[in-house]
């Protein structure tokens, strides 16, 4: 039979096994990037940009807002964009006052699209300008913190998905905010 002290040290062992391994396989697969987080938001998020940073003031304070920048000609993507951000408004239901649509309009713009849309313009700083061109269609919360942006969608039925990855993304973020 065994010992007590062969049986003791073999306890020992299985013990020490049972707290140490887990740890050394979660190192192992860190260290190899063999994690993949889960995100559950559609958009790619945006860091540390705000109204403040691009030299504009917030056209709406308080407010959560969808801001897109009207171009120079307003073609079948961007009337297909204006549509998607007029039906995405209507699709949020119940918060649809807690959010404002934002068409940032310039010089060159097409002002001529917005006829038959109840959108709020404003004019953006040249930074602004210049990563709305970039980044299509941004979220910006109450604070004036650009949160999360949507990059451009070339057919109609992509455009269809990014509105209602949209809405899935503001209905995430309305339901989670205390402030606006």
């Amino acid at each position: 039979m065994n010992s007590p002290k062969k049986n003791g040290k073999r306890t020992l062992i299985l013990l020490l096994l049972a707290f140490v391994l887990p740890v050394m396989a979660a190192k192992i697969v860190l260290s190899f990037d063999l994690y993949q987080g889960g995100a559950t938001n559609k958009g790619q998020l945006l860091d540390s940009i705000s109204y403040t940073n691009l030299a504009m003031a917030n056209p709406q304070p308080q407010e959560w807002q969808l801001l897109y920048q009207l171009p120079s000609h307003c073609g079948a993507i961007c009337e297909d964009r204006l549509y998607i951000l007029q039906q995405s408004h209507t699709a949020l239901g119940r918060n649809q006052d807690r959010v404002h649509t934002i068409i940032m309009v310039n010089q060159q713009s097409d002002t001529s699209a917005l006829t038959g849309f109840d959108f709020v313009t404003a004019t953006p700083s040249k930074q602004l300008s210049q990563l709305l061109d970039q980044q299509e269609l941004v979220i910006v919360d109450p604070l004036g913190s650009l949160v999360m942006s949507y990059p451009i969608a070339e057919d109609h039925q992509a455009q269809i998905m990014q509105g209602k990855a949209l809405v899935a993304d503001l209905r995430k973020l309305l339901k989670l905010s205390r402030i606006g």
